[in-house]
Formats: C-alpha cells, sequence, structure tokens
C-alpha cells in the first residue's frame, strides 16, 4: 500500500505525537509501504510557521529525508483536479492531497472528518 501523509499525521510523525495511532504508526513503519509527502505539505508548513500558526522547526525537507519519504511533486494536472472536485471541504492543501492520493493511486492517512468526504483511499 502506498501512502500519502497529511500534514498533521507528517508532523505527528516528526515529533513522536502520542495522537499518531498504532495503526497509523504500524502502515508508515512497514518497510513494505512506501511514504510519500506532498510538496503542498512542505508549503503548508512553511505559511503557517510564517504566520506563527505553527512551531514546528527545522527543515521540512530533512524530516522528508531523514525517514526515508519520498517527496510527490504537485504537477499541474494534480491543481486541475483538486480545483475541480465538489466544494466539501475548503482548505486548499486538503483538496491538493484528495487530488494527489486519487491521480496516483495512494492512500491518504488522515483523521481530518472532511478530507473522508471524499472519494479517496485512506486509513
Amino acid at each position: 500500500m502506498k501512502l500519502l501523509l497529511d500534514t498533521h499525521v507528517f508532523l505527528w510523525w516528526e515529533t513522536g505525537e502520542a495522537r499518531l495511532s498504532s495503526a497509523f504508526h504500524d502502515a508508515i513503519s512497514w518497510p513494505g509501504n512506501p511514504v510519500y509527502v506532498s510538496a503542498a505539505t512542505v508549503w503548508e508548513i512553511a505559511i503557517k510557521r510564517a504566520t506563527g500558526k505553527l512551531a514546528f522547526r527545522g527543515s521540512a525537507v530533512r524530516a522528508i529525508e531523514k525517514h526515508g519519504f519520498s517527496a510527490l511533486p504537485v504537477t499541474v494536472e494534480h491543481a486541475e483536479r483538486a480545483g475541480s472536485l465538489p466544494r466539501r471541504h475548503r482548505d486548499p492543501f486538503d483538496r491538493l492531497l484528495v487530488a494527489q492520493a486519487q491521480m496516483e493511486g495512494l492512500t491518504l492517512v488522515t483523521v481530518d472528518e472532511q478530507i473522508l468526504r471524499y472519494q479517496v483511499p485512506h486509513l
């Protein structure tokens, strides 16, 4: 199973947050499951850090590398799909993650109930 981490799951993994469920932990740490982090997640972290909404320290890029995750670029096709999704969720970063998961055959790892309103494989 190829996994795409939602931003909060990526941050929880990086910080060792106790809110990360054992099911998520097991799926992410399983060697047979490639794990992806979207460029949109890195952008969202940078924006929230710059506006003071997030106290994440360090480099998200280095954290992706440190954990052996793969970076997932945002393509124009992803952007077009995200823009055409039904308006079930207002967060553009989350809509982009949904589009990427749908188009790339990824399972989205999230606890965001708004994201789960879309037809997307998820944990």
